[in-house]
C-alpha cells in the first residue's frame, strides 16, 4: 500500500473516532444508535464512534443537593427549613437510570420523592419537636421512607439534614416563655431543695444533743457524782495555790485563789 493510501486511512479512521476519560467518582453509559449498553463504562480512557455512539458521565460520589422546604407540622403551621440531601448513585446502575428515568434524575424522581416523605413524616410531629432534639428522629424517618421508594431505582440516600429551622413568630416567643417558665421553676426548687437539706439537717443535730444528753443524763449515778466529787476534792487538796472551798459535804461548791499583795 502507497503511503499516501496508508495516510488517508489513518485519517479517516481519526475522523471516525473520539476518546473520552471516565474519572474517578464517575462511571459512563455508552449509548450507540439509542440503545444503552447495559454494563456501565469505569474510570479510564474510552475510544467510540462519534457519529453513531454517544458515552454519557454519571457522577456515583455522593452529591448534596440544597433546597428550601417548606415542613407542615402536626398541629398544622409551616415551619421553613434548609434541607441537604446526600445520596449517590449505584454506579452499576447507571444505564438503568439513564435508559429509564434520563440524565435529570434530580428533578424527575429525587425531589418529588424528598418533598412526598418530608411531607409525611414532618406531620406527624409537632414544630417545637423540629427545633429540638428530636430533629435526629426527624431526618433518619424521612431518609428511611426515601430509600423505601429509591433503592431499587439505582440510588442510596445516605442523609437528610435540616438545617436553619425557621419557627412561626408566635411560636418562637412561646418556646421561649416556656423555656423561661421552666428555668425560673427548677431555679426554684433548687431553692426548696437546698431549704428543706438545711432542716434536714437541723433535725439530726438537735436529735444528736438530745441524744448525747440522755446518755450523760443515765450515766451521771449517785455513785459516780460521789467518785468525781473525791476526785475534785483530793485535786484541789494536792494544789499548791491557796484556797478556800465551801461544800456541803458531798461537792465542792466554791473555790477562791488568794490574791497576793506586793
Amino acid at each position: 500500500m502507497k503511503p499516501q493510501s496508508i495516510l488517508i486511512a489513518g485519517m479517516a479512521v481519526v475522523a471516525l473516532s473520539s476518546c473520552t476519560v471516565v474519572r474517578q467518582g464517575e462511571v459512563g453509559v455508552k449509548r450507540t444508535l439509542g440503545k444503552i449498553q447495559q454494563t456501565a463504562l469505569t474510570e479510564g480512557p474510552r475510544v467510540f464512534n462519534p457519529f453513531i455512539t454517544t458515552i454519557i458521565k454519571v457522577p456515583a460520589r455522593t452529591i448534596n443537593i440544597e433546597v428550601r422546604a417548606p415542613l407542615p407540622s402536626k398541629e398544622g403551621l409551616t415551619v421553613q427549613s434548609d434541607v441537604s440531601i446526600l445520596y449517590r448513585v449505584e454506579g452499576s446502575q447507571a444505564p438503568q437510570i439513564v435508559e429509564k428515568i434520563g440524565r435529570n434524575y434530580e428533578e424527575v424522581v429525587i425531589l418529588p420523592v424528598f418533598r412526598s416523605a418530608v411531607a409525611d413524616i414532618a406531620s406527624r410531629y409537632f414544630a417545637k419537636d423540629m427545633h429540638t432534639g428530636q430533629r435526629t428522629e426527624i431526618e433518619n424517618a424521612i431518609r428511611d421512607l426515601m430509600m423505601v421508594q429509591l433503592k431499587d431505582r439505582g440510588f442510596t440516600v445516605e442523609s437528610v439534614l435540616l438545617k436553619s429551622i425557621t419557627l412561626p413568630p408566635g411560636l418562637t416567643r412561646a418556646i421561649e416563655e416556656k423555656l423561661a417558665s421552666e428555668q425560673d421553676a427548677q431555679r426554684m426548687q433548687f431553692v426548696l431543695d437546698k431549704e428543706r437539706q438545711e432542716a434536714q439537717r437541723r433535725v439530726i443535730e438537735a436529735e444528736g444533743v438530745r441524744d448525747a444528753q440522755k446518755i450523760i443524763n443515765e450515766g451521771l449515778t449517785p455513785m459516780l457524782i460521789k467518785y468525781k466529787s473525791i476526785e475534785a476534792f483530793n485535786k484541789l487538796a494536792n494544789s499548791p495555790n491557796a484556797k478556800v472551798i465551801f461544800t456541803n459535804g458531798d461537792a465542792p461548791l466554791l473555790m477562791a485563789q488568794e490574791t497576793k499583795v506586793d
